[in-house]
C-alpha cells in the first residue's frame, strides 16, 4: 500500500463552491500547522489568471476562518492555476506542465461525478495518473448500481489503495474521540452486546431547512444525504469489533464486516417524512415525493449484536440541530416494588459539542423508593484550535493514510442495505417544522422505550 507522502496536489474544481467554503480555509490551515509543504494546483473550466484564483482564495478564507497573513501568504507561494475544459487534451497537458516533474501528486475531483471518467481518463492520457492518487467526493453513486459503475470508472485507471472517497464527516474529531472512547474503556466492553443491549439509537436532526438548495435536494433526499454514508459510518463504528491492529485495513475490514451482517432494509421497517413547505421550496418539484425525514430499524447479525434492533432517524425542519446515539441496557429485576425504572444506558453526542453520559436511576428527593433518572456527563465543547474536517481528510490523503475513507466494499455494501426501498415505492408522511417527523414514526419504527429526543441548551 502506498504510504509515502503526495508531491502535489491538484483539485479540480478549483472556482466552485466546496473550494470557496472548504477547500481553500483548509488549505491555508494546512499551511499554518506546517502540514502542506508542496505545489497546489487549481484546475476549473474558467479562464482565469492566476490573481484571479488568489483573489478568490482570500476572499474564501477572509469569509470562512479568518485570514491567516502569514500562512495566506506561504499559501499563495505555491498555488497555480489551470483553466480550460476537461474534454480539451490541452487542459490536461497544461497540467502536466505545471505538476513541474512531481511525480506523486494528489488528483482531487471537487466536480460532479458525471466528470471523473473524463477527468480520470485526460490525466492518464498524459502520464499524470502513474503513482498518483485520486480523491473524490461523496456523492459514490445514487444506488447500487450506479455506485458499481462508478467504482469501474476510477478502478480502471488507479488501484483501490489509491482510491480516497471522502466523507467528510469521518474527518471530525467528535467521530474519531467516538471511537476511541468506546475501544479504550472498559467500562463500555463490559455491557457492549446482545446480553445486556436493549437497542440503539442514533439521531441526526437540523433545525433547519434545504436553506436554498431545494433543486439538489430534490434529486436526493435524507436516505442519500445523510443515513447511508454518515449515519452508517456511526452505526458501523458503535456495533464494528476492536480490529486486531490499529492499522487503516484492519479498521476498515471491522467496518464492513458490520455492514456485511445487516440484511437488506425493508419497507415495514421505514418511516419517510416530508416537513410542511418543503414544495413550495426554490427548485422542488409541486408534488415531490422525496423525503426530509427518514426513520428505520436494522438488525446487525453478528454474534455480539444479534437480535438488538438499531434504530436510525435524521431530517430536517426539526425542533434542534444535534447528532447523538444512545445505547439502551435491559431493565434490571425489580428490588423495590414502586420502583420501575427505566433501562440504563450510554449516550454519546457528536454535535453540536461532544457528550458522553451515564443515564442511572436513583432514588427519589422524597425517599420514596419511586426512583429518579439521572445522568453522569462529562462534555467538551468545540475549540478554535480544533482540526477541520476538511483539513483532516485532505491532511490524510496526501499522507496516504486511508483509515477515514471509504473502500470499494464499504460502498456498495451500504448501497446494498437501502438500495430495496429506495427502488420501492414507499409513503411519505407530511410532518409539521419543528417537530420530531411524522407521527407515524411511532406506530412503525419506535424503539423499546421511545425515541429519546435530544436536548440541546439555547
Amino acid at each position: 500500500m502506498k504510504t509515502s507522502n503526495c508531491d502535489a496536489l491538484v483539485f479540480f474544481g478549483a472556482t466552485g463552491d466546496l473550494a470557496y467554503k472548504k477547500i481553500f480555509p483548509s488549505l491555508q490551515a494546512m499551511m499554518r500547522r506546517g502540514r502542506l509543504h508542496v505545489p497546489v494546483i487549481g484546475v476549473a473550466r474558467s479562464k482565469w489568471s492566476r490573481e484571479q484564483l488568489l483573489a478568490r482564495a482570500r476572499e474564501s478564507v477572509e469569509k470562512h476562518g479568518g485570514l491567516d497573513p502569514v500562512a495566506f501568504e506561504k499559501l499563495s507561494g505555491v498555488l497555480r492555476y489551470v483553466g480550460g475544459d476537461y474534454q480539451d487534451a490541452g487542459t490536461y497537458h497544461a497540467i502536466r506542465e505545471a505538476l513541474s516533474g512531481a511525480d506523486r501528486p494528489a488528483h482531487y475531483l471537487a466536480i460532479p461525478p458525471a466528470l471523473f471518467g473524463t477527468v480520470v481518463e485526460g490525466l492518464a492520457k498524459v502520464g499524470c495518473t502513474t503513482g498518483a492518487r485520486v480523491v473524490v467526493e461523496k456523492p459514490f453513486g445514487s444506488d447500487l448500481a450506479s455506485a458499481q459503475a462508478l467504482n469501474q470508472t476510477l478502478l480502471k485507471t488507479f488501484a483501490e489503495e489509491t482510491i480516497f472517497r471522502i466523507d467528510h464527516y469521518l474527518g471530525k474529531r467528535p467521530v474519531h474521540n467516538m471511537v476511541f472512547c468506546r475501544l479504550e474503556n472498559e467500562l463500555l466492553e463490559a455491557f457492549w452486546n446482545r446480553t445486556h443491549v436493549e437497542s440503539v439509537q442514533i439521531t441526526m436532526a437540523e433545525n433547519f431547512g434545504v436553506q436554498g438548495r431545494g433543486a439538489f435536494y430534490d434529486q436526493v433526499g435524507t436516505i442519500r444525504d445523510v443515513i447511508q454514508n454518515h449515519l452508517f459510518q456511526v452505526l458501523t463504528n458503535l456495533a464494528m469489533e476492536p480490529p486486531v491492529r490499529a492499522d487503516s485495513e484492519s479498521i476498515r475490514d471491522e467496518k464492513v464486516k458490520v455492514l456485511k451482517a445487516i440484511p437488506p432494509l425493508e419497507a415495514k421497517n421505514l418511516v419517510r417524512g416530508q416537513f410542511r413547505g418543503y414544495r413550495a421550496e426554490k427548485g422542488v418539484a409541486p408534488e415531490s415525493q422525496v423525503e426530509t425525514f427518514a426513520a428505520l430499524r436494522l438488525e446487525v447479525n453478528s454474534r455480539r449484536w444479534q437480535g438488538v434492533p438499531f434504530f436510525i432517524r435524521a431530517g430536517k425542519s426539526l425542533p434542534v440541530t444535534c447528532t447523538e446515539f444512545l445505547v439502551r441496557l435491559r431493565r434490571p429485576p425489580t428490588v423495590f416494588p414502586t420502583c420501575h425504572p427505566a433501562g440504563n444506558y450510554f449516550r454519546f453526542r457528536i454535535s453540536p459539542e461532544v457528550t458522553g453520559a451515564l443515564g442511572l436511576t436513583v432514588n427519589d428527593p422524597e425517599e420514596k423508593m419511586v426512583g429518579e433518572q439521572i445522568e453522569l456527563t462529562a462534555s467538551r465543547h468545540p475549540s478554535v484550535q480544533d482540526v477541520d474536517a476538511y483539513e483532516r481528510v485532505l491532511g490524510d490523503a496526501m499522507a496516504g493514510d486511508t483509515t477515514v475513507f471509504a473502500r470499494q466494499d464499504y460502498v456498495e455494501e451500504a448501497w446494498r442495505i437501502v438500495d430495496p426501498v429506495l427502488k420501492a415505492t414507499t409513503p411519505v408522511y407530511e410532518y409539521e417544522p419543528a417537530t420530531w417527523g411524522p407521527r407515524e414514526v411511532d406506530q412503525k419504527v419506535v424503539p423499546p422505550d421511545g425515541w429519546q429526543n435530544p436536548v440541546v441548551a439555547g
